[in-house]
């Protein structure tokens, strides 16, 4: 028997404000202080970063306050039940619902669904242009912008 699941039921996204980068992209299943860590790998230090969210049991947990005090991350979350204020996350994820699932409704399995997400993932942050980043991609954005940013210094 196949299982069939739709995109919402499978991922969740986490973004960059400055590039909307996305930097994990996990199973809504998995560990959210798991995809912390992994966007601590990805960035290095984490310290005086804001993390955006939504009231959701997750992210007022005392292990996820705790692990995001330890990173050096501030939590700000948005009203309840206004999706406009967290309208970055909104349009990054009907994005992603255009692009990926087309004219498709349901994925056959979650693997399926997770290995397209990540090749929309790796085009978005290494080819697609943004009107939000002068019209390159994030990465070459956030290249330019780091580059910038050490000559100041």
């Amino acid at each position: 028997m196949t299982t069939r699941k739709s995109l919402d039921s499978v991922t969740k996204n986490y973004l960059d404000s400055p590039s909307k980068k996305p930097l994990d992209s996990v199973t809504k299943n998995s560990i959210d202080i798991t995809a912390l860590a992994h966007a601590h790998g990805v960035r290095g230090s984490l310290d005086g970063t804001i993390f955006h969210s939504d009231h959701g049991s997750v992210y007022t947990s005392q292990a996820f306050r705790n692990y995001c005090s330890s990173l050096g991350v501030r939590q700000s979350m948005g009203a309840v039940g206004t999706s406009a204020d967290n309208a970055l996350a909104e349009s990054f994820n009907a994005t992603l619902k255009r692009e990926v699932l087309r004219d498709r409704k349901v994925f056959d399995n979650p693997i399926s669904c997770r290995q397209e997400v990540f090749r929309w993932c790796m085009r978005y942050n290494t080819r697609r242009r943004h009107s939000w980043c002068n019209l390159v991609a994030p990465d070459v954005f956030e290249a330019e912008t780091s580059a910038i940013l050490t000559t100041a210094a």
